[in-house]
């Protein structure tokens, strides 16, 4: 039986692809636009039965004929057992409204009507810039004010499985995915994390940059959600166990840790974890600012009305479907990543 994992190439849909490797799984079909062809190097250490374009993809589910296409391959595959749909834009700077709809909304609809269909177990990214500006973040309509097209794409979506909810033929889980940071998300350039931003500045330039003070918030202490991709794997991993176990359920959850840190405390994360790796001791936020390695710039303008300042994940439906594991801190997740990112050079 096969796995359909869209969006593979990215940064979450590459790591799942390698988790669900570790798991024995083989009989995987990944799909992708590698227009941008250097994604390609998130899977070369995957094992794949299939690759599909994008289109050729939505050619398929439209026409009805996925089934018989991977059985025609003479590969041993199986009739699609389970979906995960990972594939988006998540450029939160995109102004192309018509791409990001087609792209977000109209594709995740063509996927989740399929899976209906063939009574299919779907789930797929959402995301907490469904949100917007709001200090509260519970999976409610009274809470949701998406600030730019990327947020509403999702939160669109949403709504429609919403509508669904009462009329669905198999599972359908929607993650609102809170700020992720982690290994194969090199590709995604201004959208890459955090962690993944300060990383390359301290090796380049010895020092990490962070905003000035904005909105009430003083320098560098604007808080988010900072979630390990490996957390966001155990998660999707979790229900898609229970949806092929027949204990599926359907409904749209936060994803995050539940607990807000500071850009400080991701800076400081990122340098002292290098300078652990390089056998230094660990110094404090007050003494990398004062040693110039940690700097304050002033607040885009870009930026200004369009950007969260702060974000927590309310876990109590994530915990209420049964996911018990606790989450990786900064502290923690970081300091697994530079890990990472170190061994990757050598």
């Amino acid at each position: 039986m096969t796995i359909v994992v869209t969006g593979a190439a990215g940064f979450i849909g590459s790591n799942l692809v390698k988790a669900l490797n570790d798991r024995g799984e083989r009989d995987l079909v990944v799909v992708d636009d590698l227009t941008d062809a250097d994604r390609f190097l998130n899977l070369v250490d995957c094992e794949v039965a299939d690759y599909l374009d994008k289109e050729e993809f939505l050619d398929l589910l439209q026409t009805n004929s996925l089934n018989e296409y991977l059985q025609g391959l003479g590969a041993g595959l199986g009739p699609v057992r389970a979906v995960l749909h990972q594939g988006a834009c998540s450029d939160t700077m995109e102004t192309d409204g018509q791409f990001m709809m087609d792209n977000n909304y109209r594709y995740t609809r063509e996927v989740l009507d399929w899976c209906q269909r063939h009574r299919l177990p779907l789930l797929y990214a959402s995301s907490a810039a469904v949100y917007g500006g709001s200090t509260v973040f519970t999976e409610d309509r009274a809470v949701e004010s998406p600030l730019n097209v990327y947020g509403y794409s999702k939160f669109l979506f949403d709504q429609h499985l919403r509508r669904r909810l009462d009329g669905l033929t198999a599972p359908v889980i929607g993650f609102r995915y809170f700020n992720v940071y982690g290994p194969r998300e090199q590709h995604k350039g201004r959208m890459a994390s955090v962690a993944f931003h300060h990383f390359n500045q301290f090796r380049a330039e010895g020092q990490v940059r962070l905003f000035q003070g904005y909105d009430g918030w003083e320098a560098g202490c604007q808080q988010r959600d900072f979630v390990s991709v490996e957390d966001v794997v155990r998660v999707n991993l979790h229900f898609l166990d229970a949806a092929l176990a027949g204990r599926g359920q359907s409904g749209i959850f936060n994803l995050g840790t539940g607990r807000a840190q500071t850009f400080n405390e991701v800076a400081v994360a990122v340098i002292n974890s290098l300078a652990q790796a390089q056998g230094q001791p660990e110094r404090s936020l007050q003494e990398l600012v004062k040693a110039g390695q940690i700097v304050y710039v002033d607040f885009p303008e870009a930026l200004k009305g369009k950007y969260q300042s702060y974000t927590q994940a309310d876990l109590s439906r994530l915990r209420a479907a049964g996911y018990a594991a606790p989450f990786l801190t900064v502290q923690q997740g970081v300091a697994s990543y530079v890990k990472a990112r170190l061994a990757a050079d050598c």
